[in-house]
């Protein structure tokens, strides 16, 4: 009756003071006597948990090598159990193993009873290493790469599903050395035709046969396309894996267009979804700076407008840089004091000048 008419109450406040915690940690030992732990709790509307983590901090471990007492946090692992986990994560005849089936192993052959994420937090903070040095050549991190513009093109189509579950097939092609997308058609089918039209938009005013890199679909693979091939239009090129003349950069236009515009948008109708395409195409050639161009467009790439462009922004660079730094000498703190003018430079030069 007392602590409730004093209206005391340990619930959504804090006792940083550490003396304050052990004179309720001695109330609470006290009233053992004529009361069970739970109810004083209660009364004090202290949690158990608070409870049990005071006496922890107030009990001092004397194991210098734990970061935990073990007698307050009886489930950790043991320093034997550790070091079991090191000599199977580094031993070399353990390698073959995934983290996740070595943690199972080792319950399966009674060494180390514990999760795949009591593994992998000690593997992260020890910094154990396994031993597995690839030998095996690593895949080419690099695909072909043109010259010059109109060397080497890219070619594929992507299937595009609205709203109804209706299929609409995007075909573009893009260049190698400019990232530009020359030509485009989205078709309510897969016609081979298509692929014939957009070649035919992109190399109409060039006066050499490009090399189009396409993949082994029905769509590039066609009678109507050998038949540019056979006239000297174009050359083509099947892409492959794990060699230079790979198919990434336009797959990479499409992992772009999609989830960095089209999947924003409801796509409910096939006219909708053309106008969306159109308007990011037209956005990634003449506005979106390329990142492999340091702040150029496509299109300033593809009609040789790179130079006028790094010389304006290394300007604007070296401008900016000059900006900030007479903004920043023009702030003054409590530490720095005001910033000198000239009138005060020059009243201090004269009080330097001035006769004894």
């Amino acid at each position: 009756m007392l602590l409730k008419l004093s209206g005391f109450r340990l619930d959504e406040q804090r006792l940083p003071d550490g003396t304050a915690k052990a004179k309720v940690l001695r109330a609470v030992d006290r009233s053992k006597d004529a009361l069970p732990l739970k109810s004083a709790l209660r009364l004090v509307r202290l949690s158990p948990a608070r409870y049990h983590a005071w006496k922890r901090a107030d009990q001092r471990c004397e194991l210098d090598d734990q970061s935990s007492c073990p007698r307050s946090y009886p489930m950790q692992l043991t320093p034997d159990e550790v070091s079991t986990i090191k000599e199977m994560v580094t031993a070399s005849e353990y390698r073959h193993m995934p983290l996740r089936t070595l943690a199972a192993y080792a319950q399966r052959a009674g060494k180390v009873f514990a999760s795949a994420a009591t593994w992998a937090k000690l593997v992260r903070q020890r910094g154990w290493r396994r031993p597995r040095r690839r030998v095996y050549p690593q895949k080419p991190k690099t695909g072909i790469r043109a010259t010059h513009p109109n060397e080497y093109w890219h070619i594929d189509v992507t299937v595009i599903r609205l709203l109804d579950g209706t299929k609409a097939y995007l075909h573009a092609v893009i260049d190698n050395f400019s990232r530009r997308i020359l030509s485009w058609r989205l078709a309510q089918r897969l016609d081979p035709a298509t692929t014939c039209e957009i070649l035919m938009e992109a190399g109409k005013n060039l006066d050499r046969a490009p090399t189009v890199v396409a993949d082994s679909g029905v769509e590039n693979v066609n009678a109507e396309v050998d038949q540019l091939m056979t006239d000297g239009f174009v050359h083509r090129v099947l892409a492959q894996v794990e060699v230079s003349f790979s198919n990434s950069m336009i797959e990479a236009f499409w992992r772009s267009l999609r989830h960095q515009w089209l999947y924003l948008h409801s796509l409910d109708t096939f006219t909708q979804l053309g106008g969306l395409i159109d308007f990011y195409v037209e956005e990634h050639n003449t506005q979106m700076p390329h990142h492999a161009f340091v702040g150029q467009t496509p299109d300033e790439v593809y009609f040789d407008q790179a130079d006028r462009v790094q010389d304006r922004l290394k300007a604007a660079r070296r401008q900016a840089r000059r900006a900030r730094m007479e903004a920043n000498r023009g702030e003054s703190c409590r530490v720095c004091g005001p910033p000198f003018t000239q009138q005060t430079m020059n009243a201090i030069n004269a009080v330097a000048n001035a006769p004894p």
